[in-house]
């Protein structure tokens, strides 16, 4: 069987090549990390990056993909105009990063509708969205993270995910061309009341990942699996990573989804606190290597 891609989202304090450096130090063979600070809107000129650096650390550890998480602040579906400034110029930036490292993409937490519903913020969500696409280079992904169930954010329900892909590819094709995507968190989903583990072996009163994401169509859209336990229990709207083994998803049912066909093409990326508190390490990658197949 080829080999499966297994990274961390791990540190790029001291610059984007150590970053590279730190997840080949722990087993990972593909990487995610921030292009700066995730709390804060600030951000250095592109030309900051030392990508001479970047590209030969990618190389020398055989690192790929490489995959950038969006600032936390992001909240596209706002309701403040100068909040939405702020996102579509972090996005953009982003994008932008993502060109410039020949990344797989940029992982997005939509944020959250504050109350006023899905339907009444969905056609803006999707406008901005496809706003921000033309405006970016063409060889830069935008993907739609799964949220946890917390309370008004957007993208727990995976039939949002299934419109808001559906909306781009009408508007501009941007599925078809490959500029739209989304990226499946395992502790968001079991969070937001998706079971992880076989549907045959699942009571048919149960919403699995797996039946769910076949039965929207959303397969062929999926481009990276966040590989994450979970503090909380099932259902729980709280997003609260675990190490590998350690939290409140069934380990069989780890094992069952990154073990499916379409699953197995896809790289893994770990967002674990670490044994050690500081973050993905070599135990919590061990750890996914013993489950899969």
């Amino acid at each position: 069987m080829k080999m499966r891609n297994v990274g961390a989202h791990v540190s790029a304090a001291g610059g984007i090549d150590k970053a590279v450096e730190r997840v080949a130090a722990i087993g990972g063979n593909c990487v995610q990390l921030f292009s700066g600070s995730p709390r804060v809107w600030a951000k250095p000129g592109l030309d900051r990056y030392s990508m001479d650096r970047f590209v030969s650390n990618l190389q020398k550890y055989s690192i790929a993909p490489v995959f950038t998480h969006a600032l936390y602040l992001v909240n596209l579906a706002s309701d403040k105009p100068d909040n939405i400034r702020k996102s579509f110029d972090s996005l953009k930036y982003e994008l932008e990063f993502d060109s410039l490292v020949k990344g797989s993409g940029v992982v997005v937490h939509l944020g959250s509708h504050q109350g006023r519903g899905w339907e009444a913020g969905k056609e803006q969500l999707a406008k901005h969205i496809d706003a921000l696409l033309k405006v970016t280079p063409d060889d830069s992904t935008f993907l739609i993270e799964n949220s946890a169930g917390q309370k008004g954010k957007i993208a727990s329900d995976l039939h949002e995910i299934r419109w808001l892909l559906d909306q781009a590819e009408k508007t501009n094709k941007w599925v078809s061309t490959g500029r739209l995507g989304w990226c499946f968190d395992t502790c968001h989903g079991h969070a937001a009341g998706y079971r992880l583990g076989d549907p045959a072996k699942m009571p048919a009163s149960e919403k699995t990942a797996y039946a769910s994401i076949t039965e929207l169509e959303l397969w062929s859209t999926l481009r990276v699996v966040h590989v994450n336990d979970s503090r909380d229990p099932f259902d729980s709207g709280r997003d609260r990573h675990a190490n590998i083994g350690e939290g409140n998803i069934p380990q069989e049912d780890v094992r069952f989804f990154i073990n499916t066909p379409e699953v197995q093409k896809l790289p893994l990326i770990l967002e674990a606190p670490g044994f050690d508190g500081k973050g993905p390490d070599a135990e919590n990658i061990k750890r996914i290597g013993k489950l899969i197949s």
